[in-house]
């Protein structure tokens, strides 16, 4: 593992000037497939007895770049680069779960996750148990020896919760689980959910990674520690002689692989992209992994900047006579304060909401009513984003789910930009005015 610095490894990790044309910044290799050196070269690189490059939708050098830089950050040994971040989710679940299998989840999630959990993943016969990450009981209620992965955001969306990330891994462990967190929300360089427990991190890099809403990506990062072995039973795809790779078993071959530093586990992504990006498909283009890879070299400055604006605005807004209410967990009055100091010390990021007096009218009004902040279905962008949560990205959930996720009615989700915070405020003044 590096010992460099955050910054240095968001603008060096992974890269190297091009052996063949010198070129500094990784080029964008873009191209569908790549040509063997012979037969036998083609065969190796086809059974896994060798790491190379065989066709974009499994690997690329410019999407490998992009892999390799974001593990470095949160501190895994490996990752594995998809189209968007509910790609990404899908890939892990495809790898660890099987038909009838039951997993954990956090209330607090992005509404889209609670979509993809409550009702797509019905069609594969995936049973989701749900807890609340300020609920210990319902965590242990949710978890047992037949739970297959636990998952949960380091900051939940909307509402700009943080999760206890200790002792939901705790519980997790206890029972055979893998702890999956989504870290979109926190980026490495607010929290590095390995460090406290978590196994595999996964990421929308549509958001702070590449922080320029400019293009969609997701990625996966293995954390490198769990033990598939000692949990055999529970996951056949990595523990198992697999039929279609010669009988290959995956962590008997990849869980103590040398890659130079000594051995790493590395199974479970060996298996996302030789089996899960393999068939289901969901890969980077090489152009959007040039975009989110130069978006992470400025990864550190942009979030600071983030988390600086966002502390002013959250305590302008708490004093306004018109809002009720402000979640964001670096005010002192907020019940997670003490809880982010633990896992976010550098701050508890940009995203946040607040509440309107008026209710769903005024948020709705608020929302529509801002100038300088763009209302669109985003958040990690340079440029102040805003949303009313409760009608549209929560919009297909129930009354109780919304309430649950964080998607008040009278909520309005902000995810503040790297403007000057003078000017963010004053159209937060100018709408709120309207009201």
């Amino acid at each position: 593992m590096s010992t460099q610095g955050f910054s240095t490894l968001a603008i060096h990790a992974g890269a190297a000037p091009d052996p063949v044309t010198g070129s500094r910044v990784t080029p964008i290799h873009q191209t569908a497939s790549f040509v063997f050196n012979d037969a036998d070269h083609a065969a190796r690189l086809f059974a896994l007895q060798e790491f190379g490059n065989i066709y974009t939708r499994l690997t690329n050098p410019t999407t490998g770049v992009l892999e390799n830089r974001v593990a470095a950050l949160e501190g895994g040994v490996a990752a594995v680069a998809t189209a968007s971040g509910h790609s990404a989710q899908h890939l892990v679940f495809h790898c660890l779960m099987e038909p009838g299998a039951e997993f954990a989840a956090a209330r607090q999630l992005y509404g889209g996750s609670i979509n993809q959990f409550a009702h797509s993943w019905k069609k594969y016969d995936w049973r989701v148990k749900w807890f609340d990450i300020d609920d210990p009981d319902s965590l242990k209620a949710a978890v047992n020896a037949n739970t297959k992965l636990v998952f949960a955001e380091s900051i939940a969306n909307p509402g700009g919760l943080v999760t206890d990330l200790a002792a939901v891994a705790e519980v997790a462990h206890a029972n055979g689980a893998p702890f999956v967190v989504d870290n979109t929300m926190a980026s490495p360089f607010l929290c590095r959910p390995i460090e406290h427990g978590a196994d595999i991190i996964v990421h929308s890099a549509t958001k702070f990674l590449g922080g320029h809403g400019n293009s969609l990506g997701g990625v996966i990062v293995d954390g490198g520690r769990f033990d598939w072995g000692a949990n055999a039973a529970k996951f056949p795809t990595l523990t198992e002689p697999l039929s279609f790779y010669n009988g290959l078993d995956i962590h008997d071959v990849f869980g103590a692989i040398d890659l130079g530093g000594g051995p790493v586990n590395i199974s479970l992504a060996i298996a996302l992209r030789a089996f899960a990006l393999r068939d289901i498909g969901p890969a980077l283009s090489p152009f959007n992994a040039f975009l989110i890879l130069t978006g992470i070299e400025t990864l550190p400055l942009r979030m600071a900047r983030h988390v600086e604006n966002a502390q002013a605005v959250a305590k302008w807004l708490e004093s306004h006579p018109k809002v009720a209410w402000v979640s964001h967990a670096d005010l002192p009055g907020h019940r997670h304060h003490d809880r982010a100091r633990r896992y976010l010390p550098k701050g508890a990021g940009s995203v946040f909401t607040f509440g309107l007096k008026g209710g769903y009218e005024a948020a709705a009004k608020v929302a529509g009513g801002l100038k300088l902040f763009s209302l669109l279905a985003n958040i990690g962008d340079t440029r102040s984003l805003v949303i009313h949560s409760a009608s549209t990205t929560h919009r297909q959930l129930s009354d109780e789910q919304k309430i649950a996720a964080g998607a008040l009615p009278e909520a309005v989700r902000l995810s503040i930009g790297i403007e000057d915070v003078a000017d963010i405020i004053a159209d937060l003044e100018q709408a709120l005015a309207a009201v």
